[in-house]
């Protein structure tokens, strides 16, 4: 029994941030440095009355649109953006998309590695006989977690959900997975407050991090140096073990699309693991680091851009908040 992803489409919130409308809350935060540096010129993000779980309802319509609904057996929803602490998200979905009741259906707590952990987790469902047909949603609103004078991660994260459809195949479409975890690193990325460890506080005092990015507890905390040191160290290791396990060479691939983190990041690695620059993506433009969204993003905007094709053989790779990455190895 072999799988493939069937179908892809994405949903963007309708508000955009600029380089320049940050500039002007942020004078000494050069709109052209943004772009230049991160590779980053504007981002999608919700209103204040707009959740990842409307996002996600959005993208799974789309995808649903021209295909038969009740040939889904199985609904996957990963978010860092819960709706409730309960129920589950998956579970409303699966109402308000108006699928048959006798499918599973589950939430799952991941973000950059989460689209690559979620074809992990479709794979195995659809090759031990539990599903055939799997709506695979990453959904996310990182903007709602960080501080407004928090300018280091405004200019880096959007909001948006991907809807993804994989099937049962003739053909084997979606290879051998590699998966990694290192919860040392927990702290480097992390929201503090707000769960059951650390409740949310209501005069929780500003911290400057001494280049003018102030945040509270409250807030999205990210150590850029120590998450760059985890991932230059970290990606090259799963792409040569991805590579290794799925028998073949880089030379062999048609094209690469990392989780797109930042320009200068993954220009870095696309440098150190000697990928050329014709065969790698870069979606960052226009719509940011949208988290887990940013593989099936990017997957779709480069079918649509005719960068991968029929046939290609695409190299995924996503790493992040966790520490957790992973990759694998599609056909198109």
């Amino acid at each position: 029994m072999s799988v493939k992803i069937a179908k892809i489409e994405y949903y963007l919130p309708e508000t955009i941030v600029t380089n320049d409308d940050l500039e002007k809350i942020f004078p000494d935060w050069s709109s052209d440095k943004i772009e230049k540096k991160i590779g980053i010129r504007e981002r999608h993000i919700v209103k204040n009355n707009e959740t990842a779980l409307d996002l996600a309802l959005k993208a799974g319509e789309k995808v649903l649109k021209n295909y038969n609904k009740n040939k889904i057996n199985f609904l996957m929803l990963c978010t860092q953006s819960p709706e409730y602490y309960l129920p589950s998200g998956a579970c409303i979905l699966q109402d308000k998309l108006d699928l048959k009741t006798n499918i599973g259906a589950f939430d799952y707590n991941l973000g950059c590695s989460g689209f690559i952990y979620g074809l992990a987790l479709a794979k195995g469902l659809i090759i031990s006989n539990i599903a055939t047909n799997i709506l695979l949603i990453t959904s996310e609103t990182y903007t709602k977690h960080i501080y407004p004078k928090d300018k280091g991660n405004r200019t880096i994260f959007g909001d948006a959900a991907a809807a993804t459809v994989i099937e049962k195949s003739e053909e084997e479409q979606i290879g051998e997975f590699v998966l990694g975890t290192d919860g040392n690193g927990y702290r480097n990325l992390i929201v503090p407050n707000g769960g059951l460890r650390n409740k949310y506080d209501p005069d929780a005092k500003e911290i400057d991090d001494g280049s003018g990015s102030i945040r509270t507890d409250n807030n999205l905390y990210m150590n850029g140096p120590e998450i760059f040191n985890f991932t230059i160290k970290a990606v090259p290791k799963v792409v040569s073990e991805t590579l290794k396990k799925n028998n073949t060479t880089l030379d062999e691939i048609d094209y690469v699309i990392f989780h797109q983190s930042n320009k200068y990041m993954n220009e870095y690695l696309r440098k150190k693991i000697n990928i050329p620059k014709d065969k790698f993506c870069e979606n960052l433009l226009v719509k940011g680091n949208t988290v887990s969204n940013t593989i099936p993003i990017a997957i779709k905007d480069s079918f649509d851009n005719n960068f991968i094709k029929k046939n290609y053989r695409v190299l995924l790779v996503g790493f992040g908040v966790g520490y957790s990455w992973g990759g694998t190895i599609i056909t198109i």
